[in-house]
């Protein structure tokens, strides 16, 4: 099969490989629009469950990813003048530029090429793969030329955020929520090598202007993050964005989402496919098991239609329980006053619960009284266990029923 696949971001560089694996006959060309090497991002988390994936299907590139990956197992939370730290799952943080690295350094050994500083903008341009993959992004020019047939609906969050590296290196998720005189504003930090970290700054559209960063210079914005965050990143720089097109620049998260992911021999894949709210750290999981998902079809059902279609039906089902967590996840952000005044132990402890749909409709102390008997009770545990995924799932499908 000639594979064209559009977007050399980590979905399409590990379905390249994936493909590859299953049939070294196969003939693939991954068309990216950028130079090699100048992929903007720092650092991005996956937790063990994905490693463990990885491995099954390319021990190879999972060895590597393994090794360039830093760990932590704690979360810290401060809140003012106070801090608490919390024992968690292991996560592991790598930054993505090495992520590129190896993945593409083992598409190459496989035999795929890789075409750099090639945008396609049309399917029409490889006209003569058997298989088109969009996987080019939020922004996917292949997707939107169609996005009717597609049906692509993004909605916008509330809040701003803005992406920045920092030379500081957490040794823990770390949280800090720092209050001013025009409302919260928080950071998330969490390392991905031994010499950097990522730091995610968001806060209210209101906290927002009212502070200046809506009209500030990016070096006068850095510079009042760095004071206003002073006290855990102890005397390190943030960083901006390092590119040609202009430094780091202020969001509102855009979720997206696409009633099909097929149209004829085009298929869409990661972000291109769907986002889900960068508070919950799936969005590079998500994207590499798009990948492990469209090459099993691939494998399993000889006919294209029938591979792109089951492809789509089991990472739809897949990700409704984690597009469910990922809203509510933003929601708790957007309401953090309802939250942030509880003492900074249970405080935390429903940061660590802001996935649950019941959250925000219990009052916070009755809530984190409830789990609190919850988990010690072990009926109860597996009632939640069992009960929570199955709310979110079918709140989420009505919710995305009611849009047809």
């Amino acid at each position: 099969m000639k594979v064209a696949i559009v977007g050399g971001g980590p979905a399409g560089l590990y379905l390249s490989i994936l493909l590859k694996l299953q049939d070294p006959a196969h003939d693939i060309t991954v068309h990216e629009r950028d130079p090699e090497g100048s992929t903007y991002g720092w650092g991005v988390t996956y937790w063990q469950g994905l490693l463990d994936r990885l491995h099954a299907h390319d021990p190879e590139s999972a060895r590597a990813v393994d090794a360039a990956s830093v760990r932590w197992s704690d979360g810290v939370a401060h809140v003012r003048d106070l801090t608490t730290r919390h024992r968690g799952d292991q996560g592991h943080g790598i930054g993505r530029h090495r992520l590129l690295e190896i993945l593409a350094a083992r598409a190459r050994s496989l035999g795929v090429r890789l075409h750099h500083e090639h945008e396609v903008t049309d399917a029409r341009a490889v006209a003569d793969a058997d298989l088109v993959v969009a996987a080019d992004g939020v922004r996917s020019a292949l997707r939107t030329r169609h996005a009717d047939h597609f049906g692509t609906e993004v909605a916008v969050g509330r809040n701003s955020y803005i992406w920045l590296g920092t030379t500081k290196v957490f040794d823990a998720f770390t949280f800090a929520f720092v209050e001013t005189d025009h409302g919260w504003i928080w950071a998330y930090g969490y390392g991905y090598s031994d010499t950097h970290s990522t730091c995610v700054v968001e806060c209210s559209p209101e906290t927002w202007t009212g502070l200046g960063l809506d009209r500030a210079t990016e070096a006068d914005g850095l510079a009042l993050l760095e004071k206003l965050f002073a006290d855990v990143l102890d005397g390190h720089p943030l960083i901006g964005r390092d590119r040609s097109d202009g430094g780091a620049q202020w969001l509102n998260f855009r979720t997206l989402t696409n009633r099909t992911w097929h149209r004829d021999n085009l298929v869409l894949l990661g972000d291109a496919a769907h986002t889900t709210h960068y508070s919950i750290g799936a969005g590079t999981t998500l994207a590499l098991e798009d990948a492990i998902a469209l090459a099993a079809a691939l494998r399993e059902h000889p006919a294209l239609p029938d591979a792109l279609a089951a492809y789509e039906r089991d990472r739809k089902q897949a990700l409704l329980s984690v597009q469910s967590a990922a809203r509510y996840s933003a929601q708790w952000y957007e309401n953090l006053p309802r939250y942030i005044h509880l003492p900074p132990e249970r405080m935390f402890a429903l940061l660590g619960q802001r996935h649950s749909p019941l959250l925000p409709y219990v009052p916070p102390q009755l809530y984190y009284r409830l789990d609190r008997a919850a988990g010690q009770l072990e009926p109860l545990r597996r009632l939640k266990r069992w009960l929570g995924p199955r709310l979110a799932r079918g709140v989420h499908a009505r919710r995305l029923e009611s849009r047809k």
